[in-house]
């Protein structure tokens, strides 16, 4: 049963917002006990496929994918046109309101990881840590930790506040000398922590995919490095790039 209707959903049969049965017509439909019934639901609800409203019933969740347009998401001319940060020229641009706030901000040692990829040292507070959450139509959509080597940061407000000004945090390390010219972003896929399910507001059973984003210099320079952590059923990834001869 749970498999039927699994398929149903993955094929449209079963759309987006579209109301399942009751347990009662479930179980007579598929020939089950009622508490099958019911577990199959529940295991649907745990995969992300499906949620529960009270009072209402059971619904096949709608999933609308935001895209991340990894290689013109950086590009000075976005820049210049919207004056907007990437994530929010990224979400206007299909449509949707975008939000975003400043969690914390604190210098700090990296973790080892971030220090290698940035060439500081992992044994001193040598970067700034920028926390961001983000949001297309008031839903959370992913979290942005950005580490900048302190050498970049400080005396500005990349080490301050989220006040960043026309063009936002890439137009103010353009104002420092780095100009993102190169990027690098490592993909993985994981189960979120509580903290991160919370925050999210993620139904059980749904990953969250890790892009570990590494921006160069016209140098070829490592600058900041943001781990982003996002919603698996939300998000989409967009790359077009050159390959290598």
């Amino acid at each position: 049963m749970e498999a039927a209707l699994r398929a149903a959903i993955e094929s449209g049969d079963l759309g987006p917002g579209d109301k399942l049965p009751s347990e009662r017509q479930l179980a007579v439909t598929y020939d089950v006990a009622r508490n099958t019934a019911r577990e199959a639901v529940r295991q649907l609800a745990k995969s992300g496929l499906v949620t529960a409203e009270h009072g209402r019933g059971v619904f096949v969740r709608s999933a609308p994918r935001l895209m991340r347009f990894g290689q013109r998401r950086y590009s000075r001319k976005l820049r210049e046109e919207t004056g907007l940060s990437p994530f929010h020229a990224e979400v206007r641009a299909q449509d949707r309101v975008p939000n975003a706030f400043l969690a914390n901000i604190e210098r700090v040692v990296p973790p080892k990881a971030i220090a290698e990829r940035l060439r500081i040292s992992a044994d001193a507070k040598s970067a700034v840590r920028r926390e961001n959450w983000y949001f297309a139509d008031s839903e959370p959509m992913q979290i942005g930790i950005t580490y900048i080597p302190w050498d970049v940061a400080k005396g500005s407000v990349l080490a301050r506040n989220d006040e960043l000004g026309v063009g936002d945090l890439y137009a103010r390390f353009e104002d420092k000398g780095h100009l993102i010219t190169y990027t690098r972003e490592e993909v993985t896929a994981r189960m979120p922590t509580p903290e991160e399910a919370r925050g999210l507001m993620m139904p059980e059973g749904v990953p969250v995919l890790v892009v570990l984003h590494t921006g160069l210099d016209q140098d070829k320079r490592p600058f900041e490095v943001t781990e982003f952590i996002m919603r698996a059923d939300y998000t989409g990834l967009d790359y077009t790039m050159k390959v290598d001869e």
